[in-house]
């Protein structure tokens, strides 16, 4: 397997934690230890968790972390929806993020789909 950083779903993961930053540096400054943070802890763990797994030796090792990479991914979209019930964001400066989350969990999907036929 190449590097991490040559990974489309690595990069993606990247400009999302980037752009969920950007978001959520507009959210109250009550909540930085709250939602915001977890929010932002778990967009950070999607990229954290491939690149763990790149570095794995066996497949069945890769996998795992690329398993916890998409669940990540879910408890990522799972915030982001409660975010914007309880701090009312428009759904301009929510549907992109949503978007994003969107695309990458099928590139996520497709890319373990694609390790799982090496075993």
């Amino acid at each position: 397997m190449s590097s991490f950083e040559n990974l489309q779903v690595w990069n993606l993961a990247i400009q999302l934690a980037k752009d969920v930053y950007q978001l959520t540096s507009s959210f109250p400054k009550n909540e930085q230890f709250g939602l915001t943070d977890q929010i932002k802890r778990s967009t950070v763990s999607i990229s954290a968790n491939i690149a763990e797994g790149v570095g794995r030796y066996h497949v069945k090792d890769q996998k795992k972390f690329f398993y916890n990479a998409r669940g990540s991914l879910y408890e990522t979209q799972s915030h982001l929806h409660l975010a914007t019930k309880i701090f009312n964001l428009e759904p301009s400066q929510a549907d992109p993020i949503f978007q994003q989350l969107r695309n990458l969990s099928v590139k996520l999907n497709n890319f373990i789909n694609s390790i799982g036929k090496q075993l």
